[in-house]
């Protein structure tokens, strides 16, 4: 199962798609206020976006999978492995907030840090999306991908989606402790130059799980559409039984 980044949609995963497609059954989803999935504002934050993705594991009758979240589905994925150990086989994250106190950077510090959503109404959300788009390295993104994340948080869909990363502080603040005693295996992914701090947090992520490992990827932060390759062949190797050696 995979979970759309922010501010993307599950085109982001276009690139991987064909090869992992070929070796595994796949299911992509938009999680609610994200992508093109409707929003309920009781769901935005990972705590309760780590049980959503329970329940929509099981609507899909997918039994236990692996989950693929880099960015917003990292605490996700994370707090429902703290709470339901046995809802995926393995987690495959990274490139998304986890640790506290928050190690982040950029722009994701300054939509954490305002005062208020206010600070953000008045901003062109397709500007925001096209800056998030040229920062992506060695991507010639096609037309269609590109109006695809614009069409996605058009309206005041961007301005609302920024409330789930606005609770990371007391959300990754109550998952800090919990981390030591998550059993499920997990995959780290980032790349070394992500401008929004996170290499750091993966990291320290890596140092708190005892199951994990960590790669670090010579990109920025979407290292999922940056190294395609790379990153579905340590995918690939992962879910084929790297996982069972953590």
């Amino acid at each position: 199962m995979l979970l759309s980044p922010w501010p993307e949609s599950i085109y982001a995963f276009i690139r991987m798609w064909p090869r992992l497609s070929e070796q595994f059954s796949l299911a992509a989803v938009d999680l609610p206020g994200f992508g093109h999935s409707d929003g309920r504002a009781e769901l935005m934050s990972p705590r309760r976006m780590g049980e959503f993705v329970v329940e929509i594991a099981d609507e899909l009758g997918l039994g236990q999978p692996h989950a693929v979240g880099p960015d917003i589905g990292t605490g996700a994925l994370l707090f429902a492995a703290a709470q339901h150990p046995q809802a995926f086989r393995s987690l495959i994250v990274g490139a998304g907030a986890a640790t506290f106190p928050l190690h982040v950077d950029g722009a994701l510090k300054a939509f954490v840090d305002a005062p208020s959503i206010d600070d953000f109404r008045g901003a062109d959300p397709g500007e925001i999306i096209c800056g998030a788009i040229s920062s992506i390295r060695n991507y010639d993104m096609p037309e269609a991908v590109r109006d695809d994340y614009i069409e996605s948080y058009s309206g005041d869909r961007f301005l609302h989606s920024i409330a789930y990363v606005r609770n990371y502080p007391a959300d990754l603040a109550d998952l800090s402790p919990r981390l030591g005693a998550i059993s499920t295996p997990v995959q780290i992914i980032v790349g070394r130059d992500d401008p929004y701090g996170l290499a750091a947090d993966a990291q320290l992520l890596h140092d708190q799980l005892p199951h994990s490992r960590l790669d670090v990827f010579d990109c920025g932060h979407n290292a999922w559409e940056e190294e395609p390759g790379r990153y579905s062949d340590v995918v690939s190797s992962w879910v084929k039984g790297g996982f069972q050696g953590t």
